[in-house]
């Protein structure tokens, strides 16, 4: 059966890490059924835009104001059209909807929320990894390097590094130097190791390994300057322990030892 969607509101939409295939089964109905698409251009796959029909209005918002993006969505709605925000990865990480929403709501608009797999996770999946390895790491941090966006001093990499867990750091491989040594800095021994993606789940993936001390140079040398990941934490490098949760001396509440 056909989902119905509403005119009167705005679908933000993550589009995934890249391959067009790892968008929701609601992402790919929303598309489908969209009369407006307002896609970020300078990171989505363009191959999603083969979802939309035919005589769907396409707009590129990679050279768009913020007001633009608003008039374009407020527009739409007005007409009765189905309005679609597509984003790349899940729209909840940078995601910037915060601030389209507050737009759309002082113009009456309101939007629903349709989540995406981000790139953290197509990252995982393109080197077959997890983030949590028990008695290894249990946690992970997502954060960023300070930038033209600024980052909370108690959010810095130093302050993070400090724990040693896993970590997913995202806009920052320009910055692949000043990363390591702050990593460093903070509590991370230099021959941790770390791992680059560029465009994970992208035909063109690539995938750089290394520790603390030499990845900087590798990044440099494969020219790769924005669209990465970077990844770091001993849940990368050998040591590993079985879980709990299937041990055969080990009961829980549906099976017994």
């Amino acid at each position: 059966m056909t989902a119905h969607f509403d005119p009167s509101l705005v679908y933000f939409v993550g589009a995934g890490p890249g391959d067009p295939e790892l968008i929701t089964l609601k992402g790919h109905r929303l598309l489908g059924q969209a009369d407006v698409v307002i896609y970020a251009g300078s990171l989505i796959n363009p191959a999603l835009l083969d979802y939309c029909k035919a005589g769907a209005s396409c707009h590129d918002s990679a050279e768009l104001s913020l007001g633009q993006i608003i008039d374009l969505m407020a527009s739409g709605v007005a007409a009765g059209k189905l309005v679609v925000r597509l984003q790349t990865g899940d729209l909840s990480l940078y995601g910037s909807i915060r601030e389209q929403g507050e737009e759309l709501a002082k113009l009456g608009i309101g939007f629903r929320s349709v989540p995406g797999v981000s790139s953290f996770l197509g990252a995982a999946s393109e080197l077959g990894i997890e983030y949590t390895v028990p008695e290894v790491s249990q946690s992970l941090v997502i954060t960023r390097v300070a930038g033209r966006t600024p980052v909370p001093e108690r959010e810095s990499l130093r302050a993070f590094a400090a724990h040693q867990t896993s970590m997913a750091i995202f806009l920052s491989v320009k910055e692949i130097r000043e990363v390591t040594e702050q990593l460093i800095q903070g509590g991370y021994p230099a021959n941790t190791p770390i791992a680059v993606v560029y465009k994970a789940t992208w035909p063109d993936c690539q995938i750089l390994r290394g520790t603390l001390a030499d990845i900087a140079v590798q990044v440099r040398e494969a020219g790769i300057r924005k669209t990465a990941l970077i990844l770091v934490g001993a849940f990368l490098g050998d040591e590993y322990h079985y879980s709990k949760l299937y041990d055969a001396g080990f009961s829980h509440e549906y099976r017994h030892a």
